[in-house]
């Protein structure tokens, strides 16, 4: 028969959350930590405390010496008192009991939710998604600038190349007429602001409207706008790569290991890819049309844009692109499952690539297997103080009964061996004249047939003169 000794129940609801994460990470709450002692430590009670988890046993066995039990008979025993708990404590009603089980359910959840490791990195998926689009719609607004101020001033696309230059420019300047009167040196260098207006004064562009002006300036400032965000953008991104993967930072830079979590979906399954998979990650479509073609498979997908790939030659970008992919795999399993926020093992694995680098190219130093060549040495040999002396009777050149037994042996095998290579020989040379003297056999008939034939033609030549 179960009846109930004891029953202690939380103050609110922050109380309920914070014993039932610590249960959940396999932690003892304070509040159950004082419960314990108080009614059974204190009590000098000797019997076993049945348990849902095994964690929290083992926790309560190693503070407060109590013995406990959980296994499958205890789970049984459980559900039991969890299926009659409203008669157990007669003060809390089922329907009560419902909803402070469904309120600490979604307490809980949203408590997973903002704490979890996995969810930190969709910051980060969400911000190079937002900085590629931008980069995407800055380009389309650059390149609409130069074609709509393109009528009016067309040789200034030549002079001034980079768009965020061009827009201020444009904003700046306005109309053609105010080339000569406009400062650009907050802008433009000297030179270019010279070549600039030289230009204008002999430029071939049509003349605009003020309103037409009016709406490039506006779309120079959206531009400009843009350009400014993308810039704050990056900054934030380069902060939450640094805080979530310090070690893959280090390897490839933000942007590229960025791209790596928002492919794969998420840092944890970042970490579960071989360094195989992560050395092709981005060219999948590539992969599967090369295995159904039958033709030679990518050697690397996004991790090509990393700057030690850009550095090495087109011969050796595939097997640095190789040696990346592995130490980037480390780093990643580091950055997901280690508990620092900081580059460990990301310098040296950037130091020992940049040192094969310099080795597939021929300048390596050995600076960074030195240590390892220095463990592979051989110990000096010291040999045996009591080593036996040497034997000057060993250097007899007298025969023994023995060797001459041996030496008469040896004499008859010799002689049949030379004979059997003479007679081998002398077959191979009859075998090649054998075809020599066929050949000369031909050559001479072939010579008496034609002297044959010419013997006839003299006759003839000479009948036909008779």
């Amino acid at each position: 028969m179960v009846q109930l000794k004891k029953f202690s129940k939380f103050t609110d609801q922050e109380d309920a959350l914070a014993a039932a994460t610590a249960m959940i990470e396999g932690k003892l709450d304070k509040s159950l930590k004082k419960f314990l002692k108080k009614n059974i430590v204190d009590k000098e009670l000797k019997d076993e405390l049945i348990v849902s988890d095994a964690k929290v046993g083992g926790l309560i066995k190693e503070k407060l010496g109590i013995q406990c039990a959980a296994d499958s008979s205890t789970l049984e025993v459980l559900r039991g008192i969890r299926l009659q708990l409203s008669s157990l404590i007669p003060d809390v009603s089922d329907a009560a009991m419902r909803q402070m089980t469904v309120g600490l359910s979604h307490s809980l959840s949203r408590h997973k939710l903002k704490f979890s490791p996995d969810k930190v990195d969709t910051m980060v998926i969400q911000a190079i998604g937002l900085l590629d689009d931008l980069d995407k719609e800055i380009n389309t607004y650059s390149m609409r600038i130069k074609e709509w101020y393109g009528w009016h001033f067309p040789e200034m696309s030549r002079i001034v190349g980079d768009n965020t230059m061009y827009a201020k420019v444009v904003k700046e300047m306005g109309m053609l007429k105010n080339s000569a009167t406009c400062d650009l040196s907050d802008i433009l260098p000297d030179e270019m602001e010279e070549q600039l207006k030289s230009a204008a004064q002999v430029s071939m562009g049509t003349e605009i409207s003020e309103e037409d002006m009016e709406n490039i300036g506006l779309l120079c400032t959206q531009a400009l706008a843009l350009q400014d965000y993308r810039t704050e953008l990056y900054d934030y991104l380069k902060n939450r790569m640094a805080a979530i993967a310090p070690n893959l930072t280090v390897l490839v830079g933000e942007l590229v290991g960025a791209r790596l979590i928002s492919h794969a979906g998420s840092l944890m399954n970042l970490a579960k890819h071989p360094a195989s998979t992560v050395q092709i990650l981005g060219a999948e479509k590539a992969l599967f049309r090369a295995l159904k073609t039958k033709k030679d498979t990518p050697k690397y997908g996004l991790i090509y844009h990393a700057s030690m790939i850009g550095q090495a030659a087109p011969k050796f970008k595939g097997k640095i692109s190789r040696v990346l992919a592995a130490k980037c795999a480390l780093s990643i399993r580091v950055d997901a499952l280690g508990d620092t926020s900081e580059a460990t093992i990301g310098v040296e694995d950037r130091v020992k690539v940049e040192e094969r680098l310099r080795q597939l190219e021929g300048k390596s130093s050995g600076a960074v297997n030195k240590d390892a060549k220095s463990k592979a040495k051989l110990a000096k040999y010291d040999g045996a103080d009591d080593t036996a002396d040497y034997n000057d009777a060993a250097d007899s050149t007298l025969a023994t009964k023995k060797r001459k037994a041996d030496d008469e042996e040896e004499t008859p095998k010799k002689k049949k061996k030379k004979k059997k290579a003479e007679e081998e020989e002398e077959e191979e040379a009859e075998e090649e004249e054998k075809p020599k003297k066929k050949k000369k056999k031909t050559a001479d008939a072939d010579v008496d047939d034609e002297s044959v034939k010419k013997k006839k033609k003299k006759k003839k030549k000479a009948e036909e003169s008779d």
